[in-house]
């Protein structure tokens, strides 16, 4: 078992995906995409669930089909989970993402897990004042440490607050793009594994970076060095979870996946099995996989044979 790598995650699928006008100032992430993307990008969404179900990860997949919110299927944004039954929502930086947030996504996690807490902190939209869930901060669950690189979505005073009331470390750093721009969320640049750490360490201010690497190490986890050339390729967006099999999986897109050297490989082989996942629609809106994923960190209601069971939950427009 490992605190780190979830075994149910909630995914949104969008009718009408389109990548974030909105959003495109600060995510240097998003490039051009055809204007007929939204269903090619519906069915990437569908075949990523279904391959993740048939790994064994338990997949609570919702539709969004108001057409309203272009990022709606990145929901790891506007909330997270955390183990003893806590869930956090968070204000988000683009007024037309506020909208993603749900409370039938909420409810239904109360149905289904034990949920004892939900602190909200998007009421501090009103004071322009950001965090954007586990976009804006790489958790690490086991050590309690929320790695987050600095930016307009990563608010520090709201970090150390969430910090507080969640039990983490807050690890504030700056990070930049190879044409030194800032980079907009963490998760992009960065993704903690239970055995391993996936890190563009060069995106790091060198007055900070050895502080991260430091405290990656001092966590008994092996520093995989990713370059700009692959964060570009979102080989930073992945996330580790647990399927049917012994061994834990981590989930990638195939952009990243092809990105990766053997050496790279080698290391992340030796404690996961790869599930490289097709979401080329998506990537041009500035996120990959890890962003489409919002893990589930919560004790079941339910026993593991049924939990499986949770098919489609609909998004009201």
């Amino acid at each position: 078992m490992s605190s780190q790598a979830p075994r149910a995650v909630v995914l949104v699928r969008s009718t009408r995906f389109r990548p974030n006008p909105l959003t495109a100032m600060d995510n240097r992430f998003q490039s051009a995409a055809p204007l007929d993307v939204a269903s090619a990008a519906y069915t990437a969404s569908t075949t990523a669930a279904e391959r993740l179900r048939e790994a064994g990860v338990v997949v609570h997949l919702f539709d969004d089909e108001s057409g309203l919110h272009p990022d709606s299927v990145f929901p790891n944004n506007w909330f997270s989970t955390h183990s003893g039954g806590r869930v956090a929502v968070y204000p988000m930086y683009a007024a037309n993402r506020r909208g993603e947030r749900r409370a039938d996504v909420i409810e239904f996690l109360k149905r289904t897990y034990r949920v004892h807490e939900v602190i909200d902190y998007s009421g501090l939209e009103h004071d322009d004042v950001y965090l954007e869930g586990t976009g804006a901060m790489v958790l690490d669950h086991t050590t309690r440490i929320a790695y987050t690189a600095r930016s307009r979505r990563a608010d520090p005073r709201l970090l150390e607050r969430f910090c507080t009331t969640f039990g983490y470390e807050p690890l504030l750093f700056d990070a930049y793009d190879d044409d030194g721009a800032p980079i907009y969320h963490t998760n992009v640049m960065m993704s903690v594994a239970t055995e391993f750490a996936l890190v563009c360490l060069d995106a790091i201010d060198p007055a900070q970076r050895a502080e991260v690497a430091d405290r990656l190490t001092d966590s008994g986890r092996t520093v995989v060095p990713l370059t700009h050339a692959q964060i570009r390729s979102f080989a930073g967006n992945a996330i580790e979870l647990r399927g049917s099999s012994a061994r834990r999986l981590l989930a990638l897109s195939t952009t990243a996946a092809a990105s990766l050297a053997p050496a790279q490989r080698e290391v992340i082989e030796d404690s996961c099995d790869l599930l490289p996942l097709d979401v080329t629609p998506i990537e041009p809106a500035g996120g990959s996989v890890r962003c489409m994923i919002a893990g589930i960190h919560l004790d079941s209601r339910r026993t593991a044979a049924t939990s499986t069971t949770v098919d489609v939950e609909r998004l009201p427009a």
